[in-house]
Formats: structure tokens, sequence, C-alpha cells
């Protein structure tokens, strides 16, 4: 790749935006979503604590990785990996890394704008008091009804793909820059808002306690690896997000501060949608492990039944609808920052990319109805663009991106990038990214393979 494709696409205006951007890309559904019914599912405090160490330990160290191949080349991860490989004499198979990052990124796009999609529908939901009184039966109903509507389905898609296309095609600065400016704030302060009205709930001590005390009793084999995995896909490692937007970084800035700072916020939001979530499930005696369902079945029920609930409502599915939106588009970016480079115009990238996979996104929408019964290997066709992006190509993509840079780039280059004075937190990571996180990230794979059972 020729240097004149370096620095492209364009250059954050300062390190925060880069915070803000990564962070948007990090705190998504799996934050809010996921999370607190993963938590629910795997004990508590004890599962939070070994999430918590494989931030540290796989998470972070696989994200310093990721920012300082996309800063030192400023190139998309595609065009990146080549551009590495021939200059560190590494073997091409490497270069496997950006385009298995970018087609994974393209395979969730297209799944994720579907599940996101379903928060727009929930926010009109509460918006007119559906679940205000409603029982049970009720509120599964509802769900149940949306999934069964495939052309309600398809308009909430298309919905949700054409927001995260505008913002891209609008480009680093005039796009991707001024929308995470209103986004991010937007999120915390919705964030805190909720916070506020879960600690004057009953509930909000149990929560507490369920989130931080630590009876390792309750750990399970199982759980160890679902922490390790959910760690690693809630920081957006191994799809390319957190390397192009690298490649945005300003050169002068801080890697390992700014890295840490993001990984830090993004276990913040997680923390905190934990909180809210538990403080409503435990004042409303629900059942903290109740499954996927938490936040589409259980949560809108618990709210129907408080005052003001169809308000606090359409705050927090406001706010999962922007977390999802910053993650999607983050996702996109790295198929379209390659297609750039290849000749397209901007325009031209982002409809072809992301038209692309919204029509994949129809095979995600069948599956939950009209072709619920049509299966490859036992899954739906959302099941396997999940299966496939999340258990294999995510991780697989993690190891080398450790891999390579931990024994293929040169120590001065890294240092260079990270931090020139070779701190002690430098060799910390060094060892991590050499080591430590390859045989994590390497578990995730070998387990989401069945190799353990």
């Amino acid at each position: 790749m020729n240097n004149d494709k370096r620095g492209m696409h364009g250059i954050w205006n300062n390190r925060w935006t880069f915070i803000l951007a990564a962070t948007g890309s990090a705190v998504g559904l799996g934050n809010i979503w996921k999370f607190p019914y993963i938590t629910g599912e795997n004990g508590g405090g004890a599962f939070v604590l070994v999430y918590l160490l494989c931030i540290l330990a796989a998470g972070i160290p696989v994200m310093l990785a990721e920012v300082l191949i996309g800063r030192k080349t400023r190139l998309s991860p595609i065009h990146a990996l080549q551009s590495m490989t021939d200059e560190y004499e590494a073997p091409k198979f490497f270069r496997v890394i950006g385009w298995m990052g970018a087609l994974a990124g393209f395979f969730i796009l297209s799944f994720y704008s579907v599940i996101a999609g379903w928060t727009l529908e929930y926010i009109g939901e509460m918006a007119v008091g559906t679940f205000t009184g409603a029982d049970g039966d009720k509120a599964g109903a509802v769900f149940n009804e949306l999934l069964a509507n495939p052309v309600m389905l398809t308009v909430y898609h298309t919905i949700f793909m054409i927001l995260t296309a505008y913002v891209i095609a609008r480009g680093v600065n005039k796009g991707l820059e001024n929308t995470i400016r209103i986004l991010m704030p937007l999120l915390f302060i919705m964030l805190v808002l909720l916070l506020g009205y879960a600690m004057t709930t009953e509930g909000f001590s149990q929560a507490l306690h369920f989130l931080f005390d630590f009876d390792f009793s309750k750990l399970t084999g199982e759980s160890i690896v679902v922490a390790l995995g959910h760690s690693f896909f809630t920081l957006s490692l191994g799809m390319g997000a957190i390397m192009a937007y690298g490649a945005y970084m300003p050169e002068k800035e801080s890697l390992g501060k700014t890295v840490m700072t993001v990984g830090f916020l993004d276990t913040l939001v997680a923390l905190v949608a934990g909180i809210i979530v538990f403080s409503i499930v435990f004042t409303n005696n629900l059942e903290p492990g109740a499954g996927p369902g938490l936040m589409f079945v259980t949560f809108p029920l618990a709210l129907g039944g408080l005052p003001g609930g169809d308000i606090l409502g359409v705050a927090f599915f406001v706010l999962v609808a922007i977390a999802a939106w910053s993650s999607a588009i983050s996702i996109a970016e790295p198929a379209v920052a390659w297609a750039v480079e290849r000749g397209l115009g901007r325009v031209q990238a982002t409809a072809v990319i992301c038209g692309l996979a919204w029509l994949l996104g129809i095979g995600t929408v069948l599956s939950f109805n009209e072709w619920s019964e049509v299966k490859f290997f036992g899954k739906t066709i959302f099941d396997n663009l999940d299966f496939v992006s999340s258990n294999i190509m995510l991780p697989l993509g993690g190891i080398l991106i450790a891999i390579f840079v931990g024994w293929f780039m040169k120590e001065s280059h890294t240092a260079a990038q990270v931090d020139k004075d070779r701190s002690f937190i430098y060799n910390v990571w060094r060892v991590m990214v050499r080591f430590v996180s390859p045989i994590a990230v390497g578990y995730i794979f070998l387990n989401g393979l069945g190799v353990f059972g």
C-alpha cells in the first residue's frame, strides 16, 4: 500500500475524541443488554470480579495492540496488515487479520442492526403505555408478536441501518466525530439519571450486594469462560473497529493512558447498567437470571408497574438505542475505510457496505419467523452468523493480533508507539500481549469450537 493512502480518512481532533469514539464502539448492547443477564445467570459478584480481571489480562492488552497497528499505518485494517507484514517480513498469513476482522464486522452489523431495531419498537411501546399494568403473559406476547412480524422487523432494521450509514457517509470529522460528541455525553447523562432513580428504589442495596459480594461457590468453569469471552467482545476487539479508530488517533497522544481510559469507561458503563437493571429487578421481586429476555420482557414488565415507569422506560430504551448506534457505526467503519482506499467515494462506499449488510440482515429477520425452520449445521441463519463471527472470527483475530504485535513487531517500534521510556506498565503490557493474552483468548476460541466439551 502506497504511503499516500496514510491519513487519507482524517484525524481525531484530540485524544478525548478517540476515547469517546472507542468507548462508543465498546459500549453497546453487550454492556446494557447482555452483561446484566449473564451476571445474573452466573452468580453475581464473583463473576463480576473474574470479568474485571479478564478485562485487564486479555481485553486491554489486545486493545492496545490494535490501536498501535492502526496509528502506525493510518490505514484500514485490511491494508494495515498488508503493510505491516511487508515491513516486518512476517508470514503473509497474518494478513488474514484485516480481512477476517472486516468480514466479522460485516456479519455482526447485519444482525446487530436487526436486534438494535427492537429498541426502536420498545421506545414507542413504552411511550404509549403498552406495559402499564401488564402481566408477564402480555409482556411476553408483545415481544413474541414483534419477532413474528417480518415486516416490522425489516422496517426497524432499515431505519437503524440508514441512521448508521448517514453518520459514516459524512466522514471521520463531520460524521463520526460530530455524532460521537453528541451521543456519548447524552448516553452518560441518561445513565446518571437512571442511576439516580435506581438509588431511590428498595432493591438498590440488594443490587449492590449481588454485584459486589463475592461468593466463589457460585462460580463454575463455564462462568470463567463466559467472563473471559465477554471481556473480549465488549471492547469490540478482533473486528477491526478499534484498529480503524486507532488510525485516526493523533500522533503525539499516549496510547497506554488512552486505552486504559476506554477500558475503564466501558467497564463503568457495564457496572452502572447492572446496578440500574438489578435495582429494578430486585425491587419487583423478579429473577436476576432471567436470561436474554431480561431487557425485552422482564424489564418493561417491571417498569410498567411503577409510577412514571413509562417515562423511565422511554429513557432506558433511548439509552440502549444510542449505545447500539454508536457501536454499529464503529463496526461498519473498517469495511467502509477499505472501500474508500480502493477508490470509492465515502458515500458510495457506505452505500455499498451498509446496503449489503442490510440485505444479509434480512436473513436474520426471517430467522425469527418465516425461516425459523431453515437451518444449517443445526442453526438458523442468525445463529450461524453470530456463532461464526463471535466464537470463531473475533477470538482468532485477537490471538493473531497479540502474536503479531508481541512477536513480529520490533520492540523499538512498539515502544515508540506506546511508551518510549519503556516504563513498568509498558513492560507488563508486553508480557501480557506476548504470553497471557494469546493463551487467554485461545481458550475462548477453543471453547467456542466445543473443544472443552
